[in-house]
């Protein structure tokens, strides 16, 4: 029988063990955690994410300050802003929401966020941390997928890994992640040959291409972990019956709302292979925002002197 991997419930479990411990350092005498989220522009799935990061924040203990600035905000003002919080001692970690305006120069303004309130793991001083296996900040969607695979107890040491996708944010840094838990680590992209055959060597399968119902039964090995970290819209009736055939639920969700959400792997064919599978939505996604309140957690414990939790 297929494990059904519970990202939702697993980000909650998480979000109640750093509330726990945020109140046991505020009765200790310590101070609040502060995270702040960096926003320029209106596009509307930014503010989204944005507006549940500080929800979950809140919901924790930790003290939120969101930033929001204009779209069409200066790069000086957003660098003399990060500088701020750099500056801030009430704020242990923060975040500059992606993607940026067009006009802004991404990779500069990341660069200026101080490597121990990057929280987000993206500095370059955070990710040659992270290749060499020291203490660092690591981004927090493939931080959630280790930290999923070890509370279902699916063993990572010595077995053989395959990510499809070489992204900065997820494939990359999984890549790191999965070589500290002694895992044997392909990457994989657009220019891989043979692409299915590489995945069916995978005792662990992740998917984080930007593609809807890319991996399919064909490049799944029998009783294989696959985790699928893609989001994507569905909008064409055809798709849905393609990917979800059968699927009452499915079919309500999309008469109501016009589209239904998936990801990278086609599910229903999938599953039928798989020891285990994270669902989309309510697999990986959960998971982003709870890690990133355990790095900002860590953060805090860090610059007032105290040991990691």
């Amino acid at each position: 029988m297929t494990t059904i991997l519970d990202g939702k419930k697993t980000a909650q479990d998480i979000r109640s063990e750093v509330a726990a411990e945020v109140a046991a350092m505020v009765e200790a005498g310590d101070r609040r955690p502060g995270l702040a989220v960096v926003l320029a522009g209106d596009d509307p799935a930014s503010k989204v994410y944005v507006g549940s990061k500080v929800k979950a924040c809140e919901e924790v203990g930790m003290v939120s300050r969101l930033v929001d600035l204009p779209g069409d905000v200066t790069a000086e003002k957003l660098a003399s802003v990060i500088d701020e919080l750099n500056a801030d001692p009430a704020i242990d970690g923060f975040l500059i929401q992606l993607p940026l305006p067009g006009h802004l120069p991404e990779r500069e303004l990341l660069a200026r966020v101080s490597p121990d309130k990057d929280v987000d793991g993206f500095h370059a001083v955070n990710v040659g941390r992270l290749w060499l296996g020291e203490q660092t900040f690591a981004p927090a969607t493939p931080s959630g997928i280790i930290e999923l695979l070890r509370r279902y107890e699916i063993p990572m040491e010595g077995a053989r890994a395959v990510i499809v996708g070489r992204s900065n944010i997820v494939g990359k840094p999984m890549a790191a992640l999965l070589i500290r838990e002694n895992a044997t680590v392909t990457v994989c992209h657009s220019r891989t040959r043979d692409l299915p055959a590489v995945c069916r060597e995978a005792d662990i399968l992740v998917a984080a291409i930007g593609r809807t119902g890319f991996v399919g039964p064909d490049a799944v090995k029998e009783g294989a972990t696959v985790i699928d970290v893609g989001m994507n819209r569905i909008t064409e009736r055809e798709q849905l019956e393609h990917l979800f055939p059968g699927d009452e639920r499915r079919r309500e969700i999309f008469e109501r709302r016009g589209s239904t959400l998936t990801g990278d792997v086609d599910f229903t064919r999938v599953r039928e292979k798989a020891a285990a599978i994270t669902p989309v939505p309510g697999g990986v996604g959960p998971l982003t925002v709870a890690m990133l309140l355990v790095n900002s957690l860590t953060a805090s414990r860090r610059r007032q002197g105290l040991a990691d939790g």
